[in-house]
């Protein structure tokens, strides 16, 4: 008996090459099987490129093996043309025999119409095989799809006796938490994600660049939270190297004595600060596509987002440190989901089902 498990578990292997890459599109994982065996497979290029199931069948050799083959996918075939044609239609061009789906499209250009394709055209295809987990690794694109706002990510590094920072400093920089190797993960996931977010007293006391460093990918487009524009004009975030977006307090915006920074890549929004910011934040957000955001803001900023129960996933660093007064961590009460150990660090990553 064919263990179709074990074929969508490479799929969400290979799918997260992906991350960071693809969007718009998601980073779908495909492999195409044979007696058995893999002899092909792929995972979305960035956004322009193929798709994966295209990717994983140009990577078959021999395509006259491809109408006795199985095509295993995370997500539904997309059955509509945008910079690439259909992926339904290729798969019906060469035949396939079967095609496995881990979970189905819920954008409603696709949304089953993808696998009716595929029936239509005598193909056996069998759906759910690891939904929750191909959902899950989806779920940056199923948020926005299904909720309209980015997929939001908490991110805090806390001392031992529950601080994020002190509550004075000698110097305008990180005072760290984490050791290296934690922060160089916390690099590797701003590369995954599609934009980071702070405050002002975060930029004010740390003047952080909030770009990629210790890791290999995209700098995220930045943005900082400035109700009253009290960042200064030489911070680091406003240097033009990344698009940033500051949002202010709309009474700021729309009043006459405000001049706009003749930079590149700067870009002002306003909401107010009066009411509900986070989900105006995500408004705003959602205006410019941003389909994922890590917030490693403080922890007034951090608070805001989960008082008003906008976020989806949390990542929580907990150091050797000691600091006995500070700034301390934002209010939260969630179950663990997974807990690792990073040399002396502890992660603890928590969601909001």
């Amino acid at each position: 008996m064919i263990d179709h498990k074990l074929y969508i578990k490479r799929c969400l292997q290979i799918a997260k090459n992906g991350i960071g890459v693809s969007r718009p599109n998601p980073s779908v994982g495909a492999v195409v099987v044979y007696q058995n065996k893999i002899i092909g497979e792929g995972f979305t290029s960035a956004y322009g490129g193929n798709h994966a199931e295209v990717n994983a069948i140009n990577a078959v050799k021999d395509k006259a093996l491809l109408k006795k083959a199985t095509i295993y996918v995370t997500l539904e075939p997309c059955s509509h043309f945008g910079k690439t044609p259909p992926c339904a239609d290729l798969i019906v061009k060469h035949q396939l025999k079967n095609v496995v789906v881990g979970c189905v499209d819920s954008n409603s250009l696709v949304a089953g119409k993808g696998i009716e394709r595929l029936i239509n055209a005598g193909i056996n295809v069998i759906v759910g095989v690891l939904e929750d987990e191909c959902k899950e690794h989806h779920n940056r694109f199923f948020t926005v799809q299904n909720k309209k706002r980015p997929y939001i990510i908490l991110k805090w590094a806390q001392t031992k006796d529950g601080f994020v920072a002190p509550l004075t400093k000698d110097e305008q920089k990180p005072v760290w938490i984490s050791t290296p190797y934690s922060q160089q993960l916390v690099h590797k996931w701003r590369a995954q994600e599609h934009a980071i977010l702070v405050g002002t007293n975060t930029v004010i006391a740390d003047n952080p660049k909030l770009n990629v460093r210790s890791w290999t990918g995209h700098n995220p487009v930045r943005i900082v939270l400035d109700g009253t524009l009290r960042i200064p004009e030489d911070s680091n975030i406003l240097d033009g190297s990344v698009k940033t977006i500051v949002i202010c307090d709309k009474k700021i915006l729309n009043s006459k004595e405000f001049q706009p920074l003749e930079i590149i890549n700067i870009i002002f929004e306003a909401i107010d600060f009066q009411n509900n910011i986070a989900k105006q934040v995500c408004n705003v957000l959602q205006k410019h596509q941003i389909q994922s955001v890590i917030i490693e803001g403080g922890s007034q900023t951090l608070q805001t987002f989960i008082d008003e129960d906008l976020w989806d996933e949390a990542r929580v660093f907990t150091g050797e440190t000691t600091f006995k007064v500070g700034v301390k961590v934002p209010v939260f009460k969630k179950v663990v989901k997974e807990e690792i150990n990073i040399k002396t660090d502890v992660l603890k990553i928590y969601t909001n089902d």
